[in-house]
């Protein structure tokens, strides 16, 4: 099947000798710096980076995260923000200061950190006090006094968008949604009067309206009003897409307005590009929303390595078709960076290791670590093998999924003038190693340069399935 890659049509009718190419530089892709080098120059104007695509939920809480982070590309941290409002009577005082689970760490000292090391923070504004809650005790439920979250907003949008933290960016509340899938008739983050521990709760029949009229545009309205940006709390996967439309475009009888008219980001949880596309479809390409967030996605679903590495490529090349005119425009933080469980980023020390799902980050950022581009040539696969493509500053990255044996991709009408040429080479996507040169034959089939590649039988798929191995060829082009 054929796609598009990265460089102008053109024809060369010469062949080329055979040549093992792991790593050596080969003559004979005529034009190819030119061309790259005026491609580069425009996507260097833009600076569209894979990292400003990529970060996660929670915080570095040290220098040494902060490394591990940077190793990863990590960009943005997301975390809760509080505890908020104290209850009676000292309700006047807001304590805004904290964050993490059970509001353990100084939130202005990780803002500060993450300033200086060129992370962005999203600050979660969420829930409700116990004592405030409409449902007794329940801090998911809505606020019996919406005067209390607002002033719980305002005291956090107050302090944490002036100097010296400047943020941008604050996120309201966290998967409130409904009707759900999967037995659950309320969202496990918005409780109505019904709720009785998810699967015995009755539905929550106002769970859209106490939502939008007494959370969101009152939270939104105070966000807007330091000239900050509202990023929506993140739409779970079971919530459906077309329940989530409703939600976005209900008309508040209270405000006057739509929610949506009240969002800057759209958000999602754990769906994929074609949600992103379809919302970006109705809501970004039109200019009702500013661009698209997915503030959680991985969990179990990176008990698959492949699973992440393969989604940011595709998000990366999605993106690129989808007007990236801004640093923010599509965002997307991992769930979770730090634990126990052998999916996660790392492995939670001492001393602290990379499972295989940061492995694949660390491999990604280096590897795709330019400027990208789209890429402009096209390519074709074997059927054992799916190929991704795009360009990072002069070189062309394939993202290739393949089975064991021989594989081949065919690169189509590459440029005919000029003298230059390029190294080819074969990168596990998960370690990061690269293939010995015996692994690598490329060669001219009429018009196309194919490339033929090694696929070991020791894959780094996961382990129950039909073996499946990624690695990325990189074309990168030599003086």
């Amino acid at each position: 099947m054929q796609k598009r890659a990265c460089i102008a049509a053109g024809r060369r009718s010469a062949m080329m000798t055979l040549a093992s190419l792991a790593g050596i530089a080969v003559g004979g892709v005529p034009g190819f710096t030119a061309t790259r080098a005026k491609e580069a120059k425009v996507a260097k104007q833009g600076r569209r980076k894979i990292t400003q695509l990529i970060g996660s939920n929670g915080w570095p809480l040290s220098p040494k995260d902060v490394s591990v982070w940077q190793a990863m590309g990590l960009t943005w941290g997301r975390d809760s923000v509080g505890p908020g409002v104290l209850p009676p009577p000292s309700d006047d005082e807001v304590e805004v200061d904290k964050t993490g689970t059970g509001f353990a760490f100084d939130l202005p000292a990780i803002i500060a950190r993450n300033n200086r090391n060129g992370i962005n923070s999203l600050l979660l504004l969420a829930y409700t006090p116990v004592w405030n809650a409409s449902r007794t005790g329940d801090d998911k439920s809505a606020p019996k006094d919406v005067r209390y979250w607002e002033r719980y907003v305002e005291a956090v949008v107050r302090k944490y968008s002036a100097p010296p933290y400047h943020l941008k960016y604050f996120q309201i509340w966290n998967e409130a949604a409904g009707p759900l899938t999967g037995g659950a008739p309320q969202a496990t983050f918005w409780h109505g009067p019904n709720f009785d521990g998810d699967r015995h709760s009755g539905p929550y029949a106002r769970a859209m309206q106490d939502y939008v009229d007494r959370i969101h545009i009152p939270a939104a309205q105070i966000i807007r009003k330091y000239d900050a940006y509202v990023v929506y709390g993140g739409w779970p996967d079971q919530g459906g897409l077309s329940h989530y439309f409703e939600w976005l475009e209900y008309r508040s009888s209270v405000h006057g307005a739509r929610m949506l008219d009240w969002i800057d980001y759209l958000d999602i949880h754990y769906l994929g590009i074609p949600q992103m596309d379809a919302l970006y479809q109705r809501y970004v390409a039109n200019g009702d929303a500013r661009g698209i967030w997915q503030t959680e996605i991985g969990d179990r679903y990176m008990e698959d390595p492949h699973f992440l590495p393969t989604y940011l490529f595709e998000l990366a090349v999605w993106a690129l078709g989808r007007n990236w005119n801004e640093d923010n425009k599509y965002v997307t933080m991992v769930y979770h960076w730090d634990g126990f469980e052998p999916f996660r980023l790392t492995h939670r020390g001492p001393p602290r290791t990379y499972n295989a799902s940061g492995s694949s980050l660390i491999v990604l950022h280096r590897t795709v670590s330019g400027a990208l581009s789209p890429c402009r040539i096209s390519f074709r696969s074997d059927s054992d093998s799916h190929v991704r493509a795009l360009c990072s500053d002069d070189a062309i990255v394939l993202q290739v999924t393949a089975a064991p044996g021989w594989r081949t991709v065919y690169l189509d009408d590459l440029p005919a003038v000029g003298s230059s040429r390029f190294r080819i080479a074969l990168i596990d996507a998960i370690t990061g190693t690269r293939s010995p040169k015996e692994s690598l034959v490329s060669g001219w089939e009429r018009n196309a340069l194919s490339i033929r590649f090694m696929v070991p039988e020791s894959t780094n798929g996961p382990p129950d399935e039909a073996p499946r191995h990624l690695a990325y060829l990189v074309l990168t082009p030599v003086a």
